[in-house]
């Protein structure tokens, strides 16, 4: 009988042995020691008290101690992550000094070429002070336009000085008395202007209709200008400098082919701008 139970024993330990029943034994042994604790805690002895003190310590130790190397390494990872940015904002950086610095070059290229043209042509235009004049008289007749300002010799007009609105040609001086002046508008039909046409750079002269619009004359047969393109004075002539807006070029209005719309209102005029243009002497 004895012999027997001893092999029952030898069977059940061969088979707690064995990997899949050591798990099992493993987590079973970890339940009854966690009820064990549980059970323990509520007696609320000493020694459990001691032994879940050691137990935090030891837990909150050891997460301190793995946790360290982890921290390290997240820290260089953060710290290798930081200097490839910096490497990369320096590299664009770098790129963009580049591009600025071959830009400032250029543009003191373009400094130096504008001076040595102006040389070359002998133009060193700039504008005089503006004054600005009150408009009297509105001369309006089917063909003839030109208008009357409050300004004349006492205020230093001279002939030939252009008239603006805001920014815009409107026409010259052709008239200086004491203390008025008459001016010739670009839609008179006497007016004959030099203008530019952009784009393209086309050379031209603008005369007027007598009506609110100007025409282009004297073109090449094979050139041809696009619609809406701007007219501005060339500064031919030494009149006025180039670069004035005037109008912009239609091909077909409802009207008319072919015309230029001024950019002035040319009948509502209140209040203009005279100014001269004339050569540096340095």
């Amino acid at each position: 009988m004895a012999a027997s139970r001893d092999d029952f024993i030898i069977a059940i330990r061969s088979a707690f042995l064995k990997k899949g029943n050591k798990q099992r034994f493993s987590l079973i042994g970890l339940i009854f020691f966690s009820i064990g604790l549980l059970i323990l805690s509520k007696i609320n002895l000493p020694i459990t008290n001691y032994l879940k003190i050691t137990l935090n310590e030891i837990v909150y130790r050891t997460s301190f101690i793995v946790s360290v190397p982890e921290k390290k390494i997240q820290d260089f990872s953060d710290k290798i992550r930081d200097h490839y940015n910096i490497y990369n904002d320096y590299l664009l950086l770098k790129e963009k000094n580049k591009i600025l610095q071959s830009k400032k070059y250029e543009t003191q290229f373009l400094k130096e070429e504008n001076k040595r043209l102006k040389k070359t042509i002998n133009e060193f235009i700039y504008n005089s002070e503006e004054l600005v004049a009150k408009v009297l008289i509105d001369k309006n007749s089917p063909f003839l336009k030109s208008i009357i300002v409050n300004k004349g010799s006492k205020d230093k007009v001279r002939l030939g000085m252009a008239v603006l609105d805001d920014r815009y040609l409107v026409g010259k001086i052709v008239e200086v008395n004491y203390s008025t002046s008459r001016a010739l508008l670009v839609s008179d039909l006497n007016s004959k202007i030099p203008v530019g046409i952009e784009p393209g750079n086309i050379q031209s002269i603008l005369s007027g209709t007598g009506k609110q619009n100007g025409k282009i004359e004297y073109l090449e047969a094979d050139v041809l200008i696009k619609d809406k393109s701007i007219v501005y004075t060339s500064g031919s002539g030494g009149l006025f400098k180039p670069g004035i807006p005037v109008g912009i070029y239609h091909k077909e209005t409802e009207e008319y082919f072919e015309v230029v719309k001024f950019f002035s209102k040319l009948s509502q005029l209140t209040f203009v701008k005279l100014v001269s243009f004339e050569e540096e002497n340095n």
